[in-house]
Formats: structure tokens, C-alpha cells, sequence
């Protein structure tokens, strides 16, 4: 089987292979992909410390250009980059492909803003003084990016940072790292100077280490555990470095009475299940209002009882395998801890069998539950949901706002005053209405509130924020 090296310096670079596993068969080896080491990430770092200098005073239309080529590629071949997304991750072929498709939107959209990249010319306040204010690229950029979504948010961290003139050292997950291989060779292909990209497979105690302990990082984009998050912060200020972080989430969904029931329960089942519920902005908090709630759980048992759960390459099925063994053992424990604490397992959290072995979790739905049960308040990251009964809007509102999380907020309602109100008054990042807690698009901004995310946005126009600092100058005339 051929080893898929790591990127250093321009030149692919062996070492020690790790076998990369199908969740939805484990007897199916994605590929072998290679282990760096510290030395390769201090490696990759100086090749990157060395490239910037050339590259941030690179013209416009050469970055534009290598973007652009890279969004094609990815386009063109978004069934076969899908495919191996499903593989090694475990999402529906559906939601591979659409996944895979947002990452070449995101690189679309990234190469338009090589070209949109503007600043002001300003008077001053004194006579014959122009002052000019312009945005620069930080230098070098540490991007360490989950396993969840292999392919998207590998995007959308290293489009913006070489749109904008920066080098980057860039660590994957270790359980997924085929599309950041596929996408960093892609790029790599397009055309970018050696140096500017540089990819470190490998163990985050190892890998990540190195780059957190490096003074030559002098921005790190972090997306994963809370626990992580910390230790990133922590080296950060240290090295008094820019650090963006995109932890976890706990997000409320809110059925108010007056809800279409329809609509109500696909957007709940969308929140909480699909993508096997292993997303930061899934629903795993569902608060329903006293009137709806009979009605409404007796529909979410009628449509979870319909959910297809099986291979993720098979034709129909809507819910994938649970990453790993890991993280299987994380949600059967926080069912078991549910039930422990007194909520009532009201449909699924069985263990299936497949006719591949895999990692299958029957989608499981709680009610009876309180806002300070251990699965209302902790990430479970798993197709775990609990509902919890309400009076009314103003309960619902104050239960959604009382978590130590703020990355997404929903609610199903067909009043105004109370959406409008909900849109306001949500303690999140992001609020949906009538619509799942999670599903972004590409050229809006992401991000979240309290312990879900720190530092500027994440997408769109607002990436400058973070990928680029602010100089102003002043001229005499």
C-alpha cells in the first residue's frame, strides 16, 4: 500500500505509516499515511518562517490563481474526494460529497478575495498628512484541525490564510487524514512555492506540541476539544501570539407550542443525528413547551423509528458509524450516565450490527430530562439528544441560555414576536429559526460565544480578522 508522506519544505517526506480505518467496515484500510515527528514540525515551521517573506509580497492574481485552480480540482472531483471523506470519517456518501463541495466554494470564495483586498486612504487630522490603513499577513500560521469535518474545515482555515500573504504549517486529525493529504497535494500541484504549505501528519502530544512551543508560529487556528483549546491559549500567551479557538457546544433546539409539528421534528432530527450527531453546532438540548411536548416526542419516536443506519457508502442509509471505538465507548457512556441520572431512555441507544463490523449506534432520544443532568450540560458529540419540558417561551429561553456553551441556537415557532424576540435574546454565535442548529454557509461568518470559541470569526469577509493585522501610515504631503 503506498505511504502518503508528509509536505515539508516542497518535498514529500516519509517516516513511519499509520493504517487509516473505515469506521463503517474495519476490516477496510482507507491508506497508510505517515507519522512526523517533532523534528519534521520544526522542519516544517522553518520552511514556512523561510517561504513568508517572498510570499506575503506575492502579487494578487499568482495567489488568486492557485486558489482558483485548487477549487476546480476539488469541484471536479468531489465524488471521488466525497467517497473518501465517507470512508475515513464515516458520514453518509451524501454528506461527504457536500462537504467535499463547501471546501471547493470555500476556495472559490477565497481566491475572489485576493482579488477584493483593499484598505483606506484617510485625512488626518493635521494639514497636509494622508494616512493610509492597510491590513498584512500575520507570518507564519499553525492550523490544527478535528476529525469531524476532514475536508471543510481544513478549508476554511488554509484558503483565507494564503489568500491573505501567509505561510502555513498545518496538523490534520490523526483519525482523518486523507483529505487534508488530498487537498494539501492538490494545492501543492496548483502551483504554491515550496515552503508555503507544509503538512505534519501526526499525534497532537507530538506534532501540535512542536508547534505550540515554536516563537516562529506567529498565529495559531485551533478547532476541537475544549480541554485542547486551554493548552492552546495557554502557549499562545506565552509566545504572545494570535490564537483562534473553535471548541465545543452544547446547543438548545426550542419547540414553542405554537410550532408546525412537521417542520419542528425534521429540524430536531437534523440538529441532533445526522453526521452520527458529531458536529460542534449539533442539538443535543431539545426544550419543548408543555403543550407540544406529548405530541412532539411521540413524532421524533415515529421518525427516529425510519432512520437508516448502516454502511456510509450504502445507498439509503441517512445516519453513518460513530467515528471510532473512542467515541462509541464516549456516547454508550453518557446513555448509561443518563439513565443513571433519572432521564428516560425513550427510544434507540442500542449497539448494531452491520453486515460490515463497524462502529453503529442506534440514534438514542432521552426525555424527562433537567437542564443540570450531566447529558444536558456536557458535549456528548455523539447521536444523543435529551428533551427537556418547558412551561413556556420565557423558561425555554432562560434553559437555552443556561449552559456554559454558546456556538448555536434554535427554535421551531411560527410567531413572530417570539423568533424575533429568540433572535435577539439567544446567548449564541448563531441562531436558526425554523431551520437545524447546524448548517452554515460558506461566505458567512462562524463562530460562537462563552466557552464555544475565542478570537474573530471563522468564513467569509471576516477571516481578515484573524489572517491579517492592521498597519497604518502616515504621509507627508
Amino acid at each position: 500500500m503506498t505511504l502518503h508522506q508528509n509536505l515539508i519544505a516542497g518535498e514529500w517526506v516519509g517516516g513511519d505509516g499509520v493504517a487509516n480505518i473505515n469506521p463503517s467496515n474495519t476490516n477496510d484500510v482507507v491508506g497508510e499515511y505517515a507519522r512526523a515527528t517533532a523534528d519534521d514540525a520544526k522542519a516544517g515551521i522553518a520552511a514556512a518562517k523561510a517561504a513568508f517573506p517572498a510570499w506575503s509580497r506575492s502579487g494578487i492574481l499568482e495567489r488568486h490563481a492557485i486558489l482558483k485552480k485548487t477549487a476546480d480540482e476539488i469541484m471536479a472531483r468531489k465524488d471521488e474526494l466525497g467517497r473518501l471523506l465517507s470512508r475515513e470519517e464515516g458520514k453518509t456518501l451524501a454528506e461527504g460529497i457536500g462537504e467535499t463541495v463547501r471546501a471547493g466554494q470555500i476556495f472559490e470564495f477565497f481566491a475572489g478575495e485576493c482579488l477584493r483586498l483593499a484598505g483606506e486612504v484617510i485625512p488626518s487630522v493635521r494639514p497636509n498628512i494622508g494616512v493610509e490603513i492597510t491590513r498584512e499577513p500575520v507570518g507564519v500560521v499553525g492550523i490544527i484541525t478535528p476529525w469531524n469535518f476532514p475536508i471543510a474545515i481544513p478549508a476554511w482555515k488554509i484558503a483565507p490564510a494564503l489568500a491573505y500573504g501567509n505561510t502555513v504549517v498545518f496538523k490534520p486529525a490523526e483519525l482523518v487524514p486523507g483529505c487534508s493529504w488530498a487537498i494539501v497535494d492538490i494545492l501543492h500541484r496548483a502551483g504554491l512555492p515550496k515552503g508555503v504549505l507544509n503538512l505534519v501528519m501526526g499525534k497532537g502530544s507530538v506534532v501540535g506540541q512542536a508547534m505550540l512551543d515554536s516563537p516562529d508560529v506567529q498565529a495559531i487556528t485551533f478547532t476541537g476539544s475544549v480541554g485542547t483549546g486551554k493548552r492552546v491559549a495557554m502557549a499562545s500567551v506565552e509566545h504572545n501570539r494570535k490564537f483562534q479557538l473553535e471548541m465545543g457546544g452544547k446547543n438548545p433546539f426550542v419547540v414553542l407550542d405554537d410550532a408546525d409539528l412537521s417542520v419542528a421534528v425534521e429540524a430536531a432530527v437534523n440538529s441532533a443525528f445526522f453526521s452520527t450527531g458529531q458536529r460542534c453546532t449539533a442539538s443535543s438540548r431539545i426544550i419543548v413547551t408543555e403543550g407540544i411536548h406529548d405530541k412532539f416526542v411521540a413524532a421524533m419516536g415515529e421518525r427516529m423509528q425510519g432512520l437508516v443506519v448502516d454502511d456510509a457508502l450504502k445507498p439509503g442509509t441517512q445516519i453513518g458509524p460513530v467515528v471510532d471505538q473512542s467515541q462509541l465507548n464516549q456516547d454508550t457512556d453518557y446513555i448509561a450516565i443518563g439513565k443513571q441520572e433519572g432521564a428516560k431512555l425513550a427510544f434507540g441507544g442500542e449497539l448494531i450490527t452491520r453486515d460490515t463490523p463497524g462502529f453503529y449506534l442506534q440514534p438514542a432520544l432521552f426525555t424527562e430530562a433537567h437542564n443540570q443532568m450531566r447529558i444536558a450540560r456536557e458535549e456528548v458529540f455523539g447521536p444523543v439528544a435529551a428533551v427537556i419540558r418547558v412551561k413556556d417561551y420565557e423558561e425555554a429561553l432562560a434553559v437555552a441560555n443556561d449552559t456554559p456553551f454558546g456556538l448555536s441556537s434554535g427554535i421551531a415557532t411560527t410567531s413572530l414576536k417570539h423568533a424575533t424576540h429568540f433572535k435577539r435574546n439567544a446567548e449564541a454565535g448563531m441562531v436558526m429559526v425554523n431551520l437545524p442548529t447546524a448548517g452554515v454557509d460558506f461566505h458567512v461568518p462562524f463562530g460562537g460565544r462563552k466557552g464555544s470559541s475565542y478570537g474573530p470569526r471563522e468564513q467569509g469577509k471576516y477571516a481578515a480578522e484573524f489572517y491579517t493585522t492592521v498597519k497604518t501610515a502616515y504621509t507627508l504631503a
